[in-house]
């Protein structure tokens, strides 16, 4: 495991998971497997993940919309100021 973090903020949850993996999780072509989510009320605010077959993404509100994948630095980075946006 690369990154595991879980923190309380606004009334909700702030969980980021990050593993390396032997295997890119298609049609990804890094060597991580993600979820990272803010979660408050019991309702997912903003994720970022990389699911088997859809590939790197991320979730605002309703809205799925795909994610460039750089590095793990920039994830943390552009997640957190998603979630400081709408928190």
């Amino acid at each position: 495991m690369v990154l595991r973090s879980r923190t309380l903020l606004s009334g909700g949850v702030v969980e980021m998971v990050v593993w390396r993996v032997l295997v890119p999780v298609p049609p990804s072509q890094h060597a991580f497997k993600y979820r990272l989510v803010f979660v408050r009320d019991g309702k997912r605010i903003v994720g970022y993940d990389n699911e088997r077959g859809k590939g790197d993404h991320k979730h605002v509100g309703k809205r799925e919309l795909k994610y460039r994948f750089t590095d793990i630095d920039t994830l943390v980075h552009d997640f957190l100021r998603d979630v400081e946006r709408l928190a």
